[in-house]
Order: C-alpha cells, then structure tokens, then sequence
C-alpha cells in the first residue's frame, strides 16, 4: 500500500510553516513541515523539520507536561469539542501527540527493545542552558547532564507518557 495524501499543502497559522501530511504504508500519520528562510541557510533544503507522532495516554496531560516542564508551545489540538490531537513545538521543532483510543496505549522504544532507548533525538547548540532550564521546570531526567553516549553531550527526558526524548550536542571527552 502506498503512502495516500491526507492533508493538502498549506500554511499552518499557527507555525507560519508549511506543510502537508501522509499516512505510511503502515498507518502512521505523518505531517511534514518546511520553515519559512529567515536568512539562515535553509533556503537551498527542500525539508527542513520533522514532526514525530506520539500517541499518548491523555492528551491534556502530554500537552501540559511538553508545555510546563519543557517550555514547548502548544501550536494547535483539534476537533474542537473532543480533541484527540495536537501539536507542540520549540525552537522550531514539533511533536505531533494524539490520543488514539483508552485501549490503545503509548509504546515508547525501550519498553519494545532495551537497547532502543530514545524516541527522539534532538540536536540542542547549548545542552547546558536547556537542563538548567528544564531542572527548574520539573522535568523527569532519565539521564541527568553527561556523556549519554559516545561522543554527545547531553542529557534525556521521559515525557508523561513514558518517550525519552534525548537533548545532545558532540563533543570530545
């Protein structure tokens, strides 16, 4: 089955980016987003972002964490009256969060495979300044500021819903 078009190109309001979504051959929504050129180079990338697509326990509770703990945004969540979905971003980057059904529950990496112990991979330019931050927010760390693997710099976070999000610069020992 191929990936079909659920979304038509268009500008996100609330981003001012955009951007169209695809559902996969295995049924993940997928939304793709490009940044408008505000003089930083982006101009000659055709993708310049990239939405995960988390599916969470309650939504109000992921949304509340994202935004209280980690300073996101909350850019939009829909249908309005029964919302099952939203977006939340900073600094430009996205996380998709949609509460499927009550049966169905979030599965982050490491509860599938140990050794896949991220969900997300963020590139941070001052990983120092963002765990501060974060500390001071309530943030739960699962691996506090260090080396979390060879060569980065960084720390991780689990979310509400249990995904592990890893903030990391490289860097020499």
């Amino acid at each position: 089955m191929p990936s079909r078009v659920e979304e038509e190109t268009h500008l996100n309001p609330n981003t001012e980016t955009y951007e169209f979504a695809l559902r996969d051959p295995d049924g993940y929504y997928v939304t793709i987003s490009a940044l408008p050129d505000h003089g930083g180079g982006a101009g000659d990338r055709n993708l310049t972002s990239m939405n995960p697509f988390f599916i969470v326990g309650n939504l109000q509770t992921s949304i509340s964490y994202y935004v209280d703990r980690m300073g996101f945004q909350l850019d939009f969540e829909g249908p309005e009256g029964d919302a099952y979905y939203g977006r939340v971003s900073r600094d430009g980057m996205g996380i998709m969060l949609k509460a499927v059904a009550p049966s169905v529950r979030p599965v982050p990496n490491h509860t599938r495979h140990e050794w896949a112990r991220w969900d997300a991979y963020i590139h941070a330019t001052d990983p120092d300044a963002l765990y501060s931050e974060f500390k001071t927010r309530g943030a739960t760390f699962v691996k506090e500021l260090s080396f979390i693997d060879d060569g980065l710099w960084g720390f991780e976070i689990a979310d509400a819903d249990g995904y592990v999000l890893a903030f990391f610069t490289t860097r020499d020992h």
